[in-house]
């Protein structure tokens, strides 16, 4: 099948929910008033709390809950078939995603930009604030763990690719500092200087390799570790407008305008989709999931329908940076249908190549053998690897994790465009690149966030860590959260990591879910809580079943496998509680929803209304 049928139908989708569902949702479930004064102007402190350019925080809010997921979900269920994750992308985007997004930032902005456990404690009660605190630490570590491990695994020993992310920090200072201190408000130099540079650090990148600092960017999986953890801890301490929200805003310029090429290359080229619309591999017993297609696909993609992760960017940095109000509706449902674009196209680029070439990137070298026969008695007997490692200047096989994949099928696609045949190996490094500027602009995002959470909790104990912009307090909370992640990261693998994190995220989104119901009720719409109970009730049984399958066929065997019992006992115990502490909120907020809709017990919003 042609991919293009596949573009068109979710651009008219998209278009249509965006302008009547979600204006129907922005003016009678959230009434949303562009009068009211928003945290950024209230509270402005200068550090965490800054009114931004609703463009930079369209890009800001677009990056960082565009990680790995909307590029690596989607390749790695393309096992399935192409049909089931495109169809999941598309509605669960649109009536799941998008909803999700939206009423929990509208949430936070009603609440002083507070967090998802703070916004659970003040419209569910104690109980749930706590558990949401705790759950948010618990899946925020194991989503950066996951995240991370997908641009190591791009890197590792890639000296191209290392020297060209690496570049990207000195850049985003120089932006920051360049629209927020040598010419404040020049956002259009800043942006010019920052492309400019990053085009110049992908076309110099090629010229690394055997040069004489080739060496310095040629690192192994613990080393790439151990220095994003070290990246993680500085995103998280320094001041937002220093590197946080430039790099974001450059990311975003990048992500967008690659998305944009990518689309036009598909229209152009129109690939056909080589992988089939379904494998035998929904039954179960793939080489990359093994799972079957229920409930694998749901946790598998991610990002590109529903995260939980979003949820942590709308009660997180992003509330504490918009300036009016007018604008939620842009930066949150907006920033979600430009991520399910951006999953689609990456399902796209991936089912592009030969089927064959598809699995050997992503199996282990090693365990390619093992379905080697299954794959040609299925009819992939064609095999173009050899040519891609050569076009690419990279060793294709074995490069699990799907990112890898992504980034061949994107430069294969741009490759047949006119003119550009000789620039495979520049567009695959651009690529990841791109795939490794979407994740580390998560880490950036998620590392804060998780930061956040801790101080609030830990400020209960002790009340200076309360308080956000108290340096120690960052610097120690910065630290617990960042070798946190940083452990699973260093022990783990995409095998291991990847199934806890995407049980783990969309469980929070179920949690989001809850606390976003709880919103809606408390405000007296009852009659329009379905806009969330009924994502709420598909994502949290799918994700609970998924969990818990995870448990029994995933980690329990890994405590009898000698080397990896502690990594077993750790999965199984973690999303064994993540469980637990989900069944809780929401048997917590069942009888407060009876009585407030009983009662007519209805919260009212004044807001605080501009002078």
């Amino acid at each position: 099948m042609n991919a293009m049928p596949l573009i068109l139908v979710a651009l008219a989708i998209f278009a249509l929910a965006y302008r009547f569902y979600y204006s129907f949702i922005a003016a009678k479930v959230a009434t949303i008033n562009e009068m009211n004064q928003t945290p950024a102007n209230r509270l402005y402190d200068g550090s965490n709390y800054i009114p931004m350019n609703k463009w930079i925080l369209f890009g800001h809010h677009f990056a960082a809950i565009a990680g790995a997921g909307p590029l690596v979900g989607p390749v790695l269920a393309a096992q399935f078939g192409y049909f089931p994750g495109f169809i999941w992308m598309l509605f669960g985007s649109v009536f799941a995603g998008a909803i999700h997004d939206f009423v929990i930032f509208v949430a936070s902005i009603r609440h002083d930009g507070k967090s998802l456990a703070e916004i659970a404690k003040a419209e569910i009660g104690k109980l749930s604030g706590l558990t949401v605190s705790f759950t948010t630490l618990i899946i925020l570590i194991i989503a950066m763990a996951g995240l991370s491990i997908v641009v190591i695994n791009a890197l590792n020993h890639s000296a191209w690719g290392t020297f060209t992310i690496a570049s990207t920090i000195p850049i985003a200072l120089l932006m920051g500092l360049w629209m927020f201190r040598f010419r404040k408000g020049k956002t259009v130099e800043a942006t010019i200087i920052g492309v400019v540079l990053l085009v110049a650090a992908v076309i110099y990148g090629r010229e690394v390799p055997g040069s004489a600092i080739g060496n310095w960017f040629m690192f192994d999986h613990h080393t790439l570790a151990i220095l994003l953890c070290i990246y993680g801890f500085f995103a998280s301490v320094l001041p937002v407008w220093l590197l946080l929200t430039p790099r974001d805003y450059l990311s975003s310029f990048m992500k967008l305008g690659v998305v944009v090429c990518l689309a036009v290359g598909v229209i152009i080229v129109m690939p056909d989709m080589k992988m089939p619309a379904f494998t035998t591999f929904i039954h179960g017993g793939g080489p990359i999931i093994p799972g079957s297609l229920f409930p694998y696909l749901f946790i598998t993609i991610a990002c590109g329908a529903i995260s939980g992760f979003h949820s942590l960017v709308s009660s997180g940095t992003s509330p504490k940076m918009l300036s009016n109000e007018k604008n939620i509706k842009m930066i949150t449902m907006g920033s979600m249908l430009a991520e399910s674009m951006v999953s689609i196209l990456a399902l796209i680029a991936a089912c592009s190549l030969l089927p064959m070439d598809y699995f050997q990137i992503n199996i282990p070298v090693d365990k390619f053998p093992m379905f080697a026969e299954q794959l040609r008695a299925m009819g992939f007997t064609e095999t173009n690897l050899a040519w891609l490692s050569k076009e690419v200047g990279e060793e294709l096989s074995g490069r699990t994790g799907g990112a890898v994949s992504f980034a061949v099928g994107m430069s294969y696609i741009f490759a047949k465009l006119p003119g550009f045949e000789s620039l495979m190996s520049y567009w695959y490094h651009f690529a990841i690149m791109f795939e490794a500027l979407f994740i580390l602009t998560t880490i950036d995002a998620g590392t804060r966030i998780a930061r956040f959470i801790l101080q609030e909790m830990l400020g209960k104990v002790y009340k200076p860590f309360g308080q956000t912009n108290w340096l120690p307090g960052n610097l120690l909370a910065s630290g617990v959260v960042v070798c946190a992640w940083g452990y699973f990261c260093y022990t783990g693998n995409v095998t291991t990591i990847w199934p806890m994190f995407g049980a783990a995220n969309q469980l929070l989104a179920t949690v989001a879910l809850v606390v976003g119901t709880s919103y809606i009720i408390n405000r007296g719409k009852f009659k329009y809580s379905w806009v969330t109970i009924v994502p709420l009730i598909f994502v949290g049984i799918v994700t609970t079943t998924s969990g818990i399958m995870n448990m029994f066929t995933i980690y329990l065997p890994l405590i009898s496998t000698p080397g990896k019992a502690a990594m077993g006992w750790v999965n199984f115990l973690l999303t064994g509680i993540i469980i637990a502490c989900v069944l809780i909120i929401l048997f917590d907020s069942l009888p407060r929803w009876y009585k407030t809709v009983k009662n007519k017990a209805y919260v009212v919003d004044l807001g605080a209304v501009k002078s």
